[in-house]
């Protein structure tokens, strides 16, 4: 398999973590977002979205948007699983991680940031204001989610598809110098995290094409 990614994109991130949870070798592949790489026409005869990350599998099929990838990955290598065994258990996974990777994660991207430093007359200023504000919000809700839900991670003993989600947008809260004092259950779930191998191998810092 090939993974079209770059260190810093969360969703490339969460796909890394997945396939070290999975235990899958990949080649990579680095398209360098700030530098509109993955504009070029190379790349979008793979993504049309000229989106990352995007998944070459060996067959060569090309997967795109990093839920559906993972969600593969889960239903062709089963173990370990990434969501629980139990219609409402997956349910209440998917929502957690949805509310990360649809409704908070897209409006603070690189794409919708260049859209509000327009707007804002390039002051960056406003521009950390408003990604810090969605994130807030955003983790403000899954810190409730996950009221009364044992760990030591997001649903449980064992990381899921929740977890994947949170662990690179805590790192992209961190960027934004969010106060993450408000989430102690958030700031737990990362730390436990942590602990496990293929959320550390998937870091940014640890990837070939990180920069300062």
């Amino acid at each position: 398999m090939r993974l079209h990614g770059y260190f810093r994109s969360s969703a490339a991130w969460r796909v890394r973590i997945a396939l070290g949870l999975k235990g899958l070798p990949v080649e990579q592949s680095f398209h360098h977002l700030r530098k509109g790489e993955q504009n070029a026409p190379a790349y979008k005869a793979l993504n049309p979205q000229g989106y990352l990350p995007a998944l070459i599998t060996d067959q060569g099929d090309v997967l795109t948007q990093s839920l559906a990838i993972i969600e593969w990955l889960d239903e062709t290598h089963p173990n370990p699983p990434l969501l629980p065994a139990t219609p409402l258990a997956r349910a209440k996974v998917r929502a957690f991680a949805l509310a990360i990777a649809c409704d908070t994660h897209p409006l603070q991207n690189l794409k919708i940031l260049g859209k509000v430093r327009a707007l804002a007359g390039g002051d960056e200023a406003k521009v950390t204001g408003w990604a810090s504000d969605i994130i807030t919000d955003g983790f403000t809700a899954c810190e409730a989610l996950l009221k009364g839900v044992e760990g030591p991670f997001a649903f449980g003993p064992q990381p899921t598809l929740a977890d994947i989600c949170l662990v690179p947008q805590i790192g992209n809260a961190r960027r934004f110098k969010v106060d993450l004092t408000p989430f102690p259950r958030l700031c737990a779930i990362e730390a436990q995290c942590n602990t496990v191998a293929a959320f550390r191998d998937a870091a940014p810092d640890r990837q070939p094409d990180a920069e300062p």
